[in-house]
């Protein structure tokens, strides 16, 4: 496998970048932000694994298709991918039993498969991707933890506001939702389902 750089920044050049910037070592930071390098990061490369002490890591405005590479990120408790050109959720298994938050706003995913695995989940801002069927909204029930949750501009989301059986639907779908596009939801019956 040729290692050969595309032209695009490699994560490995942007850790470097960021290290002499901030002036401490990648792997013992809790916050790391590779945003809008330039050139554009376009992979997830295996230089992310280094980066075990990271909680925060903030890859947004790149141009990243694929989640990959994040074995090593044992602490991560909020992944910020937003403005890439991220098509699935595929990856995500390593960061599973940690992550917390996912940013992952103006991308390209219509499909919600492997969002599942994510187990402590509690924040997820997906505005502005290709969501369109209630379907794959449904999968979203998989997540225990999902309290707050962000889908304007999501075709699905467009389509049901205009009729206004977003907030409803999501709201039976979705019983432990407290946020949904940034508006409290208010239960008239506070009902535990098991």
């Amino acid at each position: 496998v040729s290692t050969q750089s595309t032209g695009g920044t490699t994560i490995k050049e942007a850790l470097a970048q960021w290290e002499q910037k901030a002036g401490e070592k990648a792997a013992e930071a809790e916050e790391i932000k590779l945003l809008c390098q330039i050139p554009s990061i376009e992979k997830m490369d295996a230089s992310l694994s280094t980066l075990t002490n990271c909680k925060k890591l903030s890859l947004s405005t790149n141009a990243i298709e694929k989640i990959t590479n994040l074995n090593g990120l044992k602490s991560l408790k909020i992944l910020s991918l937003g403005r890439n050109n991220i098509k699935s959720f595929s990856g995500l298994e390593p960061v599973g039993d940690t992550l917390e938050e996912l940013w992952i706003s103006y991308n390209l995913i219509e499909k919600m498969k492997g969002i599942g695995v994510l187990k402590k989940l509690k924040v997820l801002f997906m505005s502005n991707n290709q969501v369109k069927d209630w379907s794959e909204v449904q999968k979203l029930s998989e997540l225990p933890c999902l309290v707050d949750m962000n889908m304007v501009n999501n075709p699905i989301e467009e389509k049901h506001s205009a009729d206004a059986t977003w907030r409803p639907e999501i709201e039976k779908k979705l019983v432990k939702l407290k946020k949904l596009d940034g508006i409290p939801i208010v239960r008239q019956d506070e009902e535990e389902e098991d």
